[in-house]
């Protein structure tokens, strides 16, 4: 009975220290909170030591009765319990020292997209002739002394046949060029991937197959709209040797 106490008294010496053992990770930053800082040792008052890496990513062990702190350029930090850290998956800490990196910093920039309609207004303010242009036909005018007559200008646009059929033509580019756009902002890559769930050459292969026409574009809904990418994508499973394995490519 004495023995049995014995052992099981040593047995409780042993274990007891491993399954109380933590893991602790985190990253050590700058004062700037912001440039990485890489040898730092990490010290546990249990014995257990690391070191940071080029990113100032750090794993040690440590018992939870243990401290930590971190040593740099021959100067401690204050020691941290273990047991007070709330996240040991992540226990940042930010050094009282300034370290020049080899990578620059940005302040935070703000990138604004045009929108479809924003693009489609200042091409039109662009070519305000072309896209206001009319087939001239008669007209007439009112001179300041209140007389009726022709309007001159236009009866000499009537016989420009060469002029009124390069502007038409040039008008008809424009709009086709304009519907063509309003179509990609409505079937791009981004919405249909995440409607279909497609990727890849999957995806690009889609996108030429069952790209809508302007009109059914400009006149569904969003509700309607969707619903066609999604039966489409469909359709396209089943006549095509898609693999769901693709998605992950």
């Amino acid at each position: 009975m004495r023995y049995s106490f014995i052992f099981s008294l040593l047995a409780c010496c042993f274990i007891s220290p491993v399954q109380a053992q933590l893991t602790v990770s985190g990253t050590v930053y700058d004062n700037s909170k912001v440039i990485y800082v890489e040898r730092v040792q990490v010290i546990s008052t249990g014995g257990m030591q690391a070191v940071t890496d080029s990113l100032g990513r750090y794993t040690i062990v440590a018992n939870e009765k243990d401290s930590l702190y971190f040593f740099y350029n021959n100067k401690p930090t204050q020691k941290f319990p273990v047991r007070n850290i709330p996240n040991l998956s992540k226990f940042d800490i930010s050094l009282h020292i300034a370290v020049e990196s080899k990578y620059n910093v940005l302040k935070e920039v703000i990138v604004y997209s045009k929108s479809y309609k924003q693009d489609s207004l200042e091409n039109r303010s662009s070519y305000p002739g072309i896209f206001g242009y009319k087939k001239p036909g008669l007209s007439s005018t009112i001179s300041p002394g209140g007389v009726a007559g022709a309007d001159l200008d236009e009866l000499i646009n009537i016989f420009r046949f060469k002029r009124n059929k390069r502007l038409k033509s040039f008008q008809r580019r424009l709009e086709e060029e304009e519907q063509s756009k309003y179509v990609d902002y409505r079937f791009n890559k981004i919405s249909v991937r995440r409607i279909t769930g497609l990727a890849g050459g999957d995806l690009d292969s889609f996108m030429v197959l069952y790209r809508p026409s302007y009109e059914f574009a400009s006149s569904s809904g969003e509700v309607i709209f969707n619903q066609y990418v999604l039966n489409a994508s469909y359709r396209f499973k089943k006549t095509t040797s898609y693999s769901p394995a693709k998605k992950e490519e």
